[in-house]
C-alpha cells in the first residue's frame, strides 16, 4: 500500500499528574465529529474542533488536500475502535478504513479542542499478558499499607490510566498502623521515607530517573511526575516500574543486571507525590507512555487480618490491606 505522509503538531501544556484519571468520551465525541466530516468531504467541518494553534498550522487551504489524499488512499473511515488513552490529554484510535487501518493520535486541550493530530499506518499493539509470568515478590520489607490497589476505580485511583491500570501505592506503617510520628510535616516523620526498595524479580535495568528533589509533604511536582524512578525488564513484555524514590538514593544504572531482592534505592517523596510512598506497577514495555498495565500477583504475601498474619500465595493485594514482608 502506498505510504501516507505523517502530520503531527502539538503544543506543550502542563503535563498530566501521575495517576490522573481520564475518560474516553471527550475524545470519542471530538474525533467522531472530525471523521464524519472527513467522510462527507466537509473540509470546513474537519476543523470545527481545532484550537487556534491547530487552525494556524493546518488551515483549510492545507486541510482540504490533506484529507482528500487520505480518503483517496484509505477510502472511507468505517469504524473507530475504542481509544487507548496514553495520557489524560492524549488518545490513540485505530480507524478501520475501506482499504486498511490507520492509527489516529489526537491531543486535546482543557477545552476539548484539538491541539495535535497524527495519522499513520496502523501498527499492531504490543502483546499484553493477562497476568505476570515472572515470579514477583513485594519490593520491600516491613509492614505496609496498600493505599491504592485493586481492579476498580473505587479501589485504585490509577485504574483509568492504561499503563497504571493495576498499579499499587504502598505506604510504610508502624505496628499500630500509623503512617508517621509527630505532625508529619517533614519527610523524616514518615515511616516510609528512607526504607529500602528491592527488585521484585531478576531483570535488566532499562531506565533510571534521578536528580528530582523530594517534596515537602503536602506539595506536588507534576512537572516531574514519576520523580526518581527505576524500570526493570524481567522478560519480553514484562517491565516493573517503581517511582517516587528518594533523591540520590538509586544504586543501579541503565544496563545493570539485578537480582530479586537486590536493594535499588530508598523510598522517597519525589515527583507527583504528596507524602512518602512507593508506586509500583507492571507494564508491557519499558516505554512508559506506550505501556499497558498487567495485573500482577506476588508469589507470597503476608496479609494482616483481624490482627493475625495470613500467608497468601500468588496474591494481588487490594486497597486497605496491611501486608508484611519479613
Amino acid at each position: 500500500m502506498k505510504k501516507f505522509a505523517v502530520v503531527l503538531v502539538f503544543l506543550f501544556i502542563f503535563g498530566p499528574t501521575f495517576g490522573e484519571e481520564a475518560a474516553t468520551e471527550r475524545f470519542e465525541k471530538v474525533v467522531g465529529g472530525m471523521v464524519e466530516a472527513i467522510n462527507e468531504k466537509d473540509y470546513v467541518g474537519t476543523g470545527k474542533d481545532f484550537a487556534q494553534s491547530m487552525e494556524d498550522f493546518l488551515p483549510l487551504v492545507k486541510r482540504k488536500p490533506f484529507f482528500k489524499n487520505l480518503s483517496l488512499i484509505y477510502g472511507k473511515i468505517q469504524k473507530l475502535d475504542v481509544p487507548r488513552l496514553t495520557e489524560p490529554n492524549q488518545a490513540i484510535f485505530v480507524a478501520q478504513c475501506e482499504r486498511g487501518k490507520l492509527d489516529i493520535t489526537v491531543w486535546l486541550d482543557e477545552k476539548d479542542k484539538i491541539i495535535g493530530l497524527l495519522f499513520r499506518p496502523h501498527e499492531p499493539g504490543i502483546a499484553i499478558a493477562e497476568k505476570n509470568e515472572t515470579k514477583l515478590l513485594l519490593p520491600f520489607k516491613g509492614r505496609w499499607l496498600v493505599f491504592w490497589g485493586g481492579d476498580t476505580k473505587e479501589l485504585n485511583m490509577h485504574h483509568d490510566v492504561p499503563n497504571q491500570k493495576f498499579a499499587f501505592d504502598f505506604i510504610g506503617v508502624s505496628e499500630d498502623g500509623g503512617m508517621h510520628t509527630g505532625e508529619g510535616k517533614t519527610n523524616e516523620d514518615y515511616f516510609t521515607f528512607g526504607r529500602e526498595v528491592l527488585a521484585p524479580a531478576d531483570g535488566t535495568v532499562t531506565d533510571v530517573i534521578d536528580g528530582v528533589r523530594d517534596n515537602v509533604p503536602g506539595s506536588l511536582n507534576p512537572y516531574s511526575a514519576l520523580g526518581n524512578a527505576v524500570f526493570i525488564e524481567h522478560r519480553e513484555h514484562e517491565v516493573s516500574m517503581l517511582a517516587h524514590l528518594k533523591l540520590g538514593s538509586i544504586r543501579i544504572k541503565v544496563g545493570d543486571k539485578v537480582k530479586r531482592g537486590q536493594v535499588m534505592g530508598l523510598c522517597g517523596n519525589s515527583g507527583n507525590s504528596s507524602q512518602p510512598h512507593l508506586h509500583y506497577h507492571l507494564q508491557n514495555t519499558p516505554v512508559i507512555q506506550d505501556g499497558t498495565g498487567i495485573k500482577c500477583y506476588f508469589h507470597k504475601v503476608n496479609v494482616i487480618e483481624d490482627g493475625k498474619k495470613e500467608e497468601k500465595i500468588n496474591y494481588s493485594p487490594i486497597k486497605g490491606e496491611i501486608v508484611v514482608v519479613e
